[in-house]
């Protein structure tokens, strides 16, 4: 199925929404960039046969927290997690938006709600950005998190802040490759990943992008944002050590020729996962929106059969239904 005329000028809107500031460029940890051309977008667009929307089940298990339950995790959907590990209330990569997308007519829209909506979420102390895309920093909800949580401190890639002062979005940190800070008792580390960033059509890579490696002296967790495979990823344990727990992206990786160096496909995810050495790994990155050619409920699929392959058990790398409470030991 080919773009209509309207899509395919939206797509030009879409890319040119916003302006660089200080040109700055920012690489991969080999040196590289993704920094595809123009036509390659449009050619892979204009060819699309986009994947037949699947809705996945959204539980509300969530509502049986109460105020003295610690140590959990639930995926909101996409790469959005509500992270409690014991010291800190973490959200990651908040998008709550119908669409990924700075219009609202137009762009990637959610195939399923968010499992917890703004307004069911408080106490947030610290909220994660892994890069600049607009389905992992979406400002309509970091404004509206802000108004409920005013105190919640923002961790952002080097070249984002900007961005966040002119909406008036405060407790915002910038951070580079292995910078890190402490927060109460735990420490957040940014680590690589590769991938890249752009809001617009002359802002790529103006900004930086990667994962948070998230420590306490009693458990650690790693959220890889997102990321084609590399080497990064055996640095991150060499340097940090393994994480308990891994949230690790499945999706968005069709076609293969067009997504490869932004995004893993499943086999790259589990050997992440093996790479970093977690004992469990959770997917995102899939299910939410439809961004790529890949079937909704392929990543999944193809995810379980390498499992059991490969032979690893069930909880080595499994995916929780958004809502669900993930219990961290």
């Amino acid at each position: 199925m080919r773009c209509s005329p309207r899509i395919f000028l939206s797509i030009v809107i879409l890319l040119s929404a916003t302006s660089c500031g200080n040109k700055v460029y920012y690489t991969n940890s080999d040196g590289s960039q993704i920094n595809k051309p123009l036509s390659s977008l449009l050619q892979w667009r204009l060819q699309r046969d986009p994947p037949e929307p699947k809705r996945l089940v959204v539980s509300s298990e969530w509502k049986q927290l109460s105020q003295s339950d610690n140590r959990y995790a639930i995926w909101i959907g996409h790469s959005t997690f509500l992270i409690n590990n014991g010291d800190l209330q973490i959200l990651t990569d908040p998008i709550f938006a119908d669409r990924a997308s700075p219009l609202s007519w137009i762009g990637p829209r959610r195939l399923v709600p968010p499992a917890m909506r703004l307004d069911e979420i408080s106490e947030v102390d610290v909220v994660t950005i892994s890069h600049n895309h607009y389905d992992h920093l979406d400002i309509s909800s970091l404004v509206s998190l802000q108004k409920s949580n005013p105190t919640c401190l923002v961790l952002v890639p080097m070249g984002d802040k900007q961005l966040l002062d002119t909406v008036g979005i405060k407790n915002v940190v910038e951070f580079d490759w292995w910078d890190s800070i402490k927060v109460d008792n735990t420490i957040f580390f940014f680590t690589p990943a590769h991938h890249w960033s752009a809001r617009g059509l002359i802002d790529r890579n103006l900004s930086h992008w990667g994962g948070w490696y998230i420590q306490t002296p009693e458990m650690s967790l790693y959220h890889v944002g997102d990321s084609g495979y590399s080497a990064d990823f055996r640095e991150v344990r060499k340097r940090l050590g393994s994480p308990k727990y891994a949230f690790i992206p499945i999706g968005a990786y069709a076609p293969r020729w067009f997504m490869k160096a932004g995004h893993v496909d499943p086999a790259e995810a589990l050997q992440i996962a093996v790479d970093v050495g977690a004992k469990y790994s959770f997917a995102m990155h899939w299910g939410t929106f439809s961004l790529s050619d890949e079937p909704i409920l392929e990543p999944i699929h193809e995810l379980q059969q390498l499992r059991i392959d490969r032979g690893f058990p069930e909880n080595f790398f499994s995916a929780p239904e958004m809502g669900e409470i993930i219990y961290l030991e």
